[in-house]
């Protein structure tokens, strides 16, 4: 995406990114892991206004409650199919809406998870997402994160959304104890 379009664009993703603050605030706060929301969005050519494909919370596992092969387990945050959102289009498919998707995160996606579950990054570049909007860096409290990288080198556009990094990391550390200086 050429800058310029993202600078005209800029309300709807930070909008979006605020969505998925909204998300991250509803994660009951653990010392041991991170509050983050996310929100995929599709942007699919044909000039269909972008959709809300799911929204979610980092205790349900983005990997494996949003993109794993989009099986969803909230019917509240999740349409039956993602196909059912597109009914004027008779040739979409899942393929088409992953590689239209656009993911909005309030925390960079995970590299690698303490729980042992598959990480985020990994869901995201096996979806062939087309990009993620990213509102913070994951700081090293657990482990010292390259998700937005791991999604660069799978030709993943990483886009770093500036004006929320305080609100995005202050949701995300809920539930954590203030580090001694």
């Amino acid at each position: 995406m050429a800058a310029h379009h993202l600078e005209e664009d800029l309300e709807s993703h930070i909008k979006y990114l605020r969505l998925a603050v909204a998300e991250a605030e509803k994660c009951t706060p653990t010392p041991t892991a991170f509050c983050v929301g996310c929100l995929l969005v599709v942007r699919l050519p044909d000039g269909t206004p972008p959709t809300i494909l799911a929204q979610d919370i980092q205790e349900n596992s983005l990997e494996t409650h949003m993109l794993r092969p989009m099986h969803y387990r909230k019917p509240e945050s999740c349409p039956p199919t993602p196909i059912s959102l597109f009914p004027h289009i008779t040739s979409v498919t899942l393929d088409n809406i992953l590689s239209s998707t656009d993911v909005y995160t309030t925390l960079e996606p995970c590299s690698i998870r303490t729980s042992g579950l598959a990480p985020c990054a990994d869901a995201l570049i096996a979806s062939k997402v087309k990009r993620c909007f990213i509102g913070v860096g994951e700081p090293d409290d657990f482990v010292k994160c390259e998700g937005a990288q791991k999604l660069k080198d799978a030709g993943i556009e990483v886009i770093w959304l500036n004006g929320l990094e305080a609100e995005c990391l202050a949701v995300a550390r809920r539930g954590h104890e203030a580090k001694k200086t």
